[in-house]
Protein backbone atom coordinates (compact mmCIF):
# COMPACT_ATOMS: atom_id res chain seq x y z
CA UNK A 1 0.00 0.00 0.00
CA UNK A 2 0.82 3.37 -0.71
CA UNK A 3 0.14 6.45 1.28
CA UNK A 4 0.23 10.47 0.71
CA UNK A 5 2.34 11.63 3.60
CA UNK A 6 3.53 15.11 4.20
CA UNK A 7 7.06 16.06 3.09
CA UNK A 8 7.58 19.63 4.30
CA UNK A 9 5.96 22.60 5.42
CA UNK A 10 7.01 26.23 5.12
CA UNK A 11 4.95 28.49 7.71
CA UNK A 12 3.98 31.33 8.06
CA UNK A 13 5.54 32.97 5.26
CA UNK A 14 4.22 36.16 3.81
CA UNK A 15 3.86 37.40 0.24
CA UNK A 16 5.82 40.25 -0.82
CA UNK A 17 5.08 40.37 -4.24
CA UNK A 18 2.17 39.81 -6.78
CA UNK A 19 2.30 40.09 -10.74
CA UNK A 20 -0.84 38.18 -12.60
CA UNK A 21 1.24 38.82 -16.11
CA UNK A 22 4.67 37.63 -14.74
CA UNK A 23 5.23 34.04 -16.73
CA UNK A 24 5.63 31.42 -13.52
CA UNK A 25 3.96 30.61 -10.58
CA UNK A 26 5.52 30.81 -6.87
CA UNK A 27 8.85 32.14 -6.42
CA UNK A 28 10.48 31.08 -3.26
CA UNK A 29 13.72 32.48 -1.92
CA UNK A 30 16.41 29.46 -2.60
CA UNK A 31 17.15 29.65 1.19
CA UNK A 32 13.76 28.17 2.27
CA UNK A 33 13.33 25.51 -0.76
CA UNK A 34 17.12 24.18 0.21
CA UNK A 35 15.67 23.82 3.48
CA UNK A 36 12.48 22.50 3.07
CA UNK A 37 14.06 20.02 0.28
CA UNK A 38 11.73 21.12 -2.22
CA UNK A 39 13.11 21.99 -5.80
CA UNK A 40 12.49 24.26 -8.30
CA UNK A 41 9.46 23.10 -10.57
CA UNK A 42 7.73 20.56 -7.58
CA UNK A 43 4.41 20.69 -6.77
CA UNK A 44 3.51 22.58 -4.01
CA UNK A 45 0.02 23.57 -2.32
CA UNK A 46 -0.38 26.68 -0.96
CA UNK A 47 -2.89 27.35 1.87
CA UNK A 48 -3.83 31.19 2.17
CA UNK A 49 -4.40 31.47 5.83
CA UNK A 50 -5.14 35.44 5.23
CA UNK A 51 -8.25 34.76 2.55
CA UNK A 52 -8.91 30.55 3.09
CA UNK A 53 -7.69 30.35 -1.00
CA UNK A 54 -6.21 27.10 -1.59
CA UNK A 55 -4.52 26.25 -4.71
CA UNK A 56 -1.29 24.09 -5.98
CA UNK A 57 1.42 25.20 -8.50
CA UNK A 58 4.93 24.57 -8.44
CA UNK A 59 8.33 26.44 -7.49
CA UNK A 60 10.41 29.11 -9.15
CA UNK A 61 13.67 29.35 -7.49
CA UNK A 62 14.19 33.33 -5.96
CA UNK A 63 16.85 35.44 -5.11
CA UNK A 64 19.02 33.52 -1.81
CA UNK A 65 18.79 35.12 0.92
CA UNK A 66 15.92 37.88 -0.23
CA UNK A 67 13.21 36.48 1.94
CA UNK A 68 10.71 37.00 -1.16
CA UNK A 69 7.84 35.23 -1.30
CA UNK A 70 6.61 35.74 -4.77
CA UNK A 71 2.65 34.70 -6.49
CA UNK A 72 2.46 34.92 -10.05
CA UNK A 73 0.16 34.20 -12.91
CA UNK A 74 -3.40 32.96 -12.27
CA UNK A 75 -2.18 32.30 -8.93
CA UNK A 76 -1.89 35.64 -8.29
CA UNK A 77 -5.73 36.37 -8.46
CA UNK A 78 -5.71 34.18 -4.79
CA UNK A 79 -3.03 36.03 -2.63
CA UNK A 80 -2.35 39.46 -1.97
CA UNK A 81 1.17 41.58 -0.86
CA UNK A 82 0.93 40.76 3.36
CA UNK A 83 -0.97 37.43 3.24
CA UNK A 84 -0.38 34.51 5.26
CA UNK A 85 0.65 31.20 3.53
CA UNK A 86 1.12 27.86 4.32
CA UNK A 87 3.39 26.18 1.12
CA UNK A 88 3.16 22.00 1.89
CA UNK A 89 4.55 19.42 -0.39
CA UNK A 90 3.95 15.96 -0.20
CA UNK A 91 5.42 12.71 -0.67
CA UNK A 92 4.35 8.74 -2.20
CA UNK A 93 5.76 6.38 0.39
CA UNK A 94 5.40 2.53 1.17
CA UNK A 95 3.68 1.44 4.12
CA UNK A 96 6.95 0.87 5.64
CA UNK A 97 8.68 4.04 5.11
CA UNK A 98 5.86 5.76 7.02
CA UNK A 99 7.11 4.65 10.38
CA UNK A 100 10.74 6.22 9.85
CA UNK A 101 9.72 9.26 8.28
CA UNK A 102 9.64 12.50 8.86
CA UNK A 103 8.67 16.32 7.01
CA UNK A 104 10.71 18.93 7.70
CA UNK A 105 8.90 21.64 9.39
CA UNK A 106 10.34 25.08 9.03
CA UNK A 107 8.97 28.27 11.07
CA UNK A 108 9.58 31.70 9.66
CA UNK A 109 10.05 34.70 11.41
CA UNK A 110 10.72 38.44 10.53
CA UNK A 111 11.48 38.95 6.21
CA UNK A 112 10.63 35.03 5.90
CA UNK A 113 13.78 34.43 7.09
CA UNK A 114 13.66 30.56 9.39
CA UNK A 115 13.15 31.02 12.86
CA UNK A 116 12.84 26.89 13.92
CA UNK A 117 13.01 23.68 11.81
CA UNK A 118 11.73 21.12 12.90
Amino acid sequence: MKRIMLKAKIHPARVTETDINYEGSLSLDEELITAADMLPYEKVHIYNVSNGERFSTYLIKGEKGSGKVGVFGAAARRARVGDTLIIVSYVILDEEETEFFMPKILLLGKDNKIAQIK
